[in-house]
């Protein structure tokens, strides 16, 4: 069959050409991704959707359809809310370890240098922007646990996230201080008693439901 004929037989009326389609759950990570990179370099004041979009190598317009606003696309590319997400649902025995575990790997990852802390100093240093987006961070990770733990726990996540956001402070933050010295695996194990303790009523209430 010769090139012309093939070239009638592709253009025929009605036959569907080939559309290269970009996997949306790829394009949301590398939003993400590129989220973190942005808001950590820049602050949240003067962190662009234009410029997220464009190191994610995408659309602004893709990146309002998967978020819908720019503070939305600034909580879901914090650890806090991810992680909690993930690690709350389980084994309540383990809860604490899992806690501590995901938020030592999460903080430690690009030598502190993370979306959260950013947060942090932005919120230290009176940054208008960062209180809301604190407080919506808290929001969501006040709404994973108490998923779990059961109604009447907002206050023990809320300490538990005070606890969290205090050590990001001294160690990336502050950098003084006992804790801003301990190893990685060394402030593990100081956080995983100290989170238990913290959460033991909580726990016990919610095992005694079950």
């Amino acid at each position: 069959m010769s090139t012309c004929i093939l070239s009638r037989v592709e253009s025929r009326p009605g036959r569907p050409r080939r559309r290269h389609r970009r996997d949306p759950e790829a394009s949301r990570a590398a939003i993400l991704q590129a989220a973190r990179e942005v808001f950590t370099e820049r602050g949240y004041a003067r962190a662009t959707i234009r410029e997220i979009a464009r190191r994610a190598g995408v659309t602004h317009g893709l990146v309002m359809r998967h978020f819908g606003t720019k503070e939305q696309l600034l909580i879901e590319a914090l650890p806090g809310p991810r992680a909690a997400a993930g690690v709350v649902p389980g084994d309540l025995g383990t809860l604490p370890e899992r806690v501590a575990a995901v938020f030592v790997a999460e903080t430690e990852s690009a030598g502190g240098e993370h979306a959260l802390v950013a947060l942090i100093r932005s919120a230290a240093s009176g940054e208008a922007v960062a209180m809301p987006l604190y407080a919506a961070m808290e929001r969501e990770i006040t709404a994973a646990f108490r998923d779990v733990l059961g109604p009447g726990t907002e206050a023990y996540a809320d300490l538990l996230s005070s606890l969290l956001i205090g050590v990001t402070f001294a160690r990336h933050v502050a950098r003084t201080g006992a804790l801003a010295e301990l190893t990685r695996e060394e402030l593990v194990g100081y956080l995983v008693p100290a989170i238990r303790a913290l959460l033991a009523p909580a726990i016990a209430a919610a095992e005694g439901r079950r």
